[in-house]
Order: C-alpha cells, then structure tokens, then sequence
C-alpha cells in the first residue's frame, strides 16, 4: 500500500506532474486536488518574503506550514488533511510554477 503522501515524493523526484502523480493526488484529494492542480497551472501560488499567498476565487490565503487562512481548512479539515490552497503549493512548488515576488505580502495587502 502507497504512503499517503507519496504525490509529494513523486512529484518532488519527477518535477513534473506526470499521469500516475496526478491520479494519486486526485485519488487522495478529489476535488480539492483538481483545483490545486488548476491553481498551480494558472500561477496563482504566489511567494512573497514573508508568506507564500495562494489567490482563491473570493479571496487571497496565507500558507504557512501546510495550514490555510480559508474557511475550509480552518472549519471542515481534521487535522492530517489539507485545502486545495495548501495542495496547491505543493504543486506549485513541485513544478516549479510559483510566481515569486521580492516584497512582502504586508506591503500587497495595503493595496488591496
């Protein structure tokens, strides 16, 4: 039997999010993995100095440590489980599709 995070390894290794890779997040995730797959794709993982940002559809969520700012992760998830914003780092970060920002998110935020 596969190790529950073994998408991480694979992905980590391939550096590519290859079929079997993908077919293993989804089967462990579902639909919190398809859209972290499309977060990552579209470049909505975003790292700034001080936190790594994911844009949501209503808004931006802070990512730190494999928890979430979002509602579901903080409401819904127990505790060995993760939101697509969180998946959607991993993803990123296994492809090497986060879009890095030399400031700091305090800074962003201020304009919003």
């Amino acid at each position: 039997m596969p190790e529950v995070d073994d998408w991480r390894a694979s992905l980590a290794a391939e550096g590519e999010l290859t079929a079997p890779i993908t077919e293993r997040l989804l089967a462990e995730h579902g639909d919190r993995g398809q859209r972290a797959i499309e977060a990552a794709s579209e470049g909505r993982v975003k790292q700034y100095n001080d936190f790594t940002v994911v844009v949501g559809h209503e808004d931006e969520y802070i990512i730190e440590d494999g928890g979430c700012t979002c509602r579901d992760s903080q409401y819904n998830l127990a505790a060995d489980e993760f939101c697509w914003h969180a998946l959607a780092v991993d993803v990123a970060e296994g492809v090497e599709e986060v879009d890095h920002h030399d400031m700091f998110y305090s800074e962003v935020r201020d304009f919003l």
